[in-house]
């Protein structure tokens, strides 16, 4: 196995930029945030590929499978995958229900970076850092400041935030 780590990027809030045509948020279909954040925080050995580029709320059964596909596929021990956070749960559990063998970490940010880039900073930083040093295999949530297990973290949609179970 692979020990450095892999970022998947699969879209939601924290890729959305502008469409001056639209006038719409729309998901980019590039890992420039992401790319961007690595840079600024002086990180270079860190793997991205994009993979889906949608709104979670878009994100499907077929969306699910050709995630964990890679995943399967991957020689990489340690992954994040940058997903919206409507449905990271929902993603995060039929991850766990297909993989054993990996220490994944989902993250994205209810505030697009290209609005507000703090909420995605600290929330991709933070599960880097939990990367690191993580040791047991499992699938992992990562938002405002809490990192748990997928069970024991949820949106609280009244509140905007995440809280633990």
């Amino acid at each position: 196995m692979n020990n450095e780590i892999l970022i998947i990027n699969t879209g939601g809030t924290f890729n959305k930029v502008y469409d001056e045509i639209s006038g719409e948020l729309i998901v980019s279909q590039n890992n420039n945030a992401i790319n961007k954040i690595l840079q600024i925080s002086k990180i270079s050995d860190i793997k991205i590929f994009g993979l889906i580029y949608k709104d979670s709320l878009e994100i499907n059964k077929d969306d699910r499978k050709q995630l964990i596909k890679y995943i399967k596929k991957s020689n990489y021990d340690k992954i994040i995958i940058v997903h919206g956070t409507d449905t990271i749960n929902k993603t995060a559990l039929c991850l766990a229900n297909n993989l054993k063998n990996k220490k994944i970490v989902m993250t994205g940010a209810m505030k697009p970076f290209s609005v507000n880039p703090i909420e995605a900073t600290s929330n991709l930083m933070s599960a880097v850092g939990f990367l690191k040093i993580c040791q047991k295999n499992n699938i992992y949530i990562c938002m405002h400041g809490l990192i748990k297990k997928h069970t024991k973290i949820i949106k609280n949609r009244e509140l905007r935030i995440f809280e633990c179970r």
